[in-house]
């Protein structure tokens, strides 16, 4: 059974009100920040991911179906998802960092470096633009394919498709067989 409440932010939010926003704050932000510090343990991360949960609530509010979920249940994942992708962006963001101690990038000597591969990124602008972008992310950026995809707001599909096509036609110039 919904409150009162709940009835009247669903509807506002099915109509696109912004009054849903204040009111989705005013009653469920406590609940949700404690689910995401829960995740996070950290505050300034969590008040970020709170603020992008809204967001995504927003963006996606014509999408909740009440006989799917409680609107509380549709919040919570939401929060909960936000969470762990702040985890994850987090865990990548500090793998990514250079470890200048560890780096052999002055030891790289001429004969150690494959020549035929030096002018990629010319061959590369040979290639259509679309596939150019899959293969800048995925490579030269260090992206996974699904950071790609959210980055590139394109279908992990997609991307799979454009990195195959790109690299096969990659492929035919330094390969011609």
């Amino acid at each position: 059974m919904s409150t009162p409440i709940e009835k009247e932010i669903v509807g506002l939010l099915q109509k696109g009100d912004k009054r849903a926003v204040t009111l989705l704050y005013e009653n469920y932000a406590d609940a949700l920040y404690g689910v995401i510090l829960k995740v996070l343990s950290d505050e300034d991360l969590a008040q970020d991911a709170l603020q992008e949960t809204f967001v995504k609530v927003w963006k996606n509010s014509k999408s909740y179906n009440k006989k799917k979920a409680k609107l509380f249940t549709w919040l919570y994942r939401i929060a909960y998802n936000t969470a762990i992708d702040k985890v994850r962006s987090q865990t990548n963001k500090t793998s990514k960092e250079i470890q200048m101690d560890a780096s052999n990038v002055y030891m790289i000597t001429s004969e150690s470096l494959n020549q035929d591969v030096m002018d990629i990124k010319t061959h590369l602008k040979s290639l259509d633009e679309k596939y150019q972008i899959v293969i800048n992310a995925l490579f030269f950026e260090g992206m996974t394919q699904q950071e790609a995809s959210d980055e590139l707001e394109i279908p992990l599909g997609t991307i799979k498709s454009r990195l195959k096509i790109g690299l096969r036609e990659l492929k035919k110039i330094y390969d011609p067989e």
